[in-house]
């Protein structure tokens, strides 16, 4: 409407109709009030979403290894615990995702829709998520055992080809936290002159919530100080090995963490996660963790498989960098027929003078044919599908925890999510 035709109704309007005089009332923004909306949690997400997939496939796994572990119960006094379940789908949905912070995940609870179906309404902090996440090595690592299970059922994993690849990923720990013997004993002095002189302010100085934070801290940095002490042996027992003359030395913030040659040629502190995979099913079937070389990674990953699901796999594909005269011996006596390249040197396997072990002579015939070269084309594919989805898992191309056990446990999460995506993908014939 223009200004004039507004002007002219206004003159048409009788002045008794138009009462000009008082206080204006007007209904104005109010954000700070709270609004109890209706939410239909079913109506979020449609069929066949990736989140009602999940829920799905946890609904089918055997969870009493998480709920043997908790303390409320019928008859006691106390609150209800969260159902596993919906923590286990939490935590595949955010690792599929690419979500490794509790945090994040706490946030996307009350923002997001696939989380808050997951949640169901029940209330989750981001403590809870993160004492979940890695307080249940055990249980997790049946979880996966269970999934490949399945996958053997419904034939997707034959083990008729298996193969093993490391990916050394970066740890959280700076290669300045590395220190000598003589460093890290005076670490060790201050760190205790530390903890003692915060459990003095605790007493009555400092209000008794930061006293306690603060004297947890010098605890935690005296036992990482303590913990890299006691790893010196062994780095130095490996340094000999290998006929490295550096002087060893150990983390302070990570003492598990070592120094690894990583992929673009430089050194940093890192983790070396192993997976297996079976090579039809592009599912894993193994996960370990080292802080070392792959040199000696072949037989437990072996005795793993076959402890997961019962049998040994017909062949195995693997790198160079696996390939060693005890390696291949080992896996010849377990029945396995072993795919790996042969390095070029006189250190190589059966290149060298004197007595050469029959499984060694044989692996080296047996690579220089091109049916086995034609086998061998299978492995990148399958490990490097593998390596590039648990890049996806991982804050800042770093593992967002630190130690062996835990580090081994973001993995089990890791794997556990990979195969859930690979049933997803077979939907629905490995949904019913």
């Amino acid at each position: 409407m223009s200004d004039e035709l507004f002007d002219d109704v206004v003159r048409r309007v009788p002045a008794s109709a138009v009462d000009l005089d008082g206080e204006v009332r007007l209904e104005t923004a109010n954000r700070t009030q709270v609004e109890l909306t209706p939410t239909d949690l079913e109506a979020l997400l449609p069929p066949g979403h990736a989140a009602r997939l999940v829920w799905r496939f946890v609904e089918g796994l055997d969870l009493s290894a998480f709920t043997a572990t908790i303390r409320s119960r019928e008859g006691r006094a106390g609150r209800p615990a969260i159902d596993p379940k919906i923590l286990v789908a939490l935590w595949l949905y955010a690792t599929i995702d690419g979500v490794g912070s509790a945090r994040e995940v706490d946030r996307l609870c009350y923002t997001h829709d696939a989380y808050r179906w997951l949640r169901g309404g029940v209330s989750v902090n981001y403590h809870t998520l993160s004492d979940f996440r890695m307080g249940h090595h055990g249980a997790l690592d049946q979880l996966l055992t269970q999934s490949i299970t399945v996958l053997l059922d419904k034939q997707v994993v034959t083990l008729n080809r298996i193969t093993q690849d490391g990916t050394k990923i970066r740890a959280s720990a700076g290669v300045r936290s590395f220190r000598r013997g003589e460093r890290l004993r005076s670490c060790q002095q201050m760190a205790r002159q530390q903890v003692a002189r915060t459990r003095a302010e605790g007493d009555g100085v400092l209000p008794a919530r930061r006293a306690a934070a603060q004297s947890r801290a010098a605890e935690e940095r005296l036992a990482r100080v303590e913990e890299a002490l006691a790893q010196l042996p062994e780095i130095e027992a490996a340094k000999r090995r290998n006929r490295v003359r550096s002087a060893p030395k150990a983390s302070t913030t990570d003492p598990d963490a070592r120094v690894m040659k990583m992929m673009d040629g430089g050194y940093r502190p890192a983790y070396n996660v192993q997976f297996a995979a079976d090579v039809a099913g592009q599912a894993i079937v193994g996960v370990d963790v080292t802080n070392g070389s792959e040199r000696g990674a072949l037989l437990p990953m072996l005795a793993q498989v076959e402890i997961r699901t019962g049998r040994q796999p017909g062949s195995l594909l693997v790198a160079g960098d696996y390939v060693s005269a005890a390696g291949i011996c080992g896996v010849a006596a377990r029945g396995v027929t072993l795919y790996a390249p042969i390095p070029k040197g006189a250190n190589a396997p059966g290149s060298g003078a004197g007595t050469t072990d029959p499984a060694v002579t044989a692996w080296r015939a047996r690579m220089d044919t091109p049916e086995a070269k034609q086998i061998y084309r299978a492995r990148a594919g399958t490990a490097e599908r593998i390596n590039g989805d648990t890049h996806r898992h991982r804050a800042g191309g770093s593992i967002p925890v630190r130690g062996l056990t835990k580090v081994h446990t973001w993995a089990l999460w890791a794997a556990l999510a990979f195969n859930v995506m690979r049933v997803m993908e077979m939907v629905p014939h490995l949904m019913t």
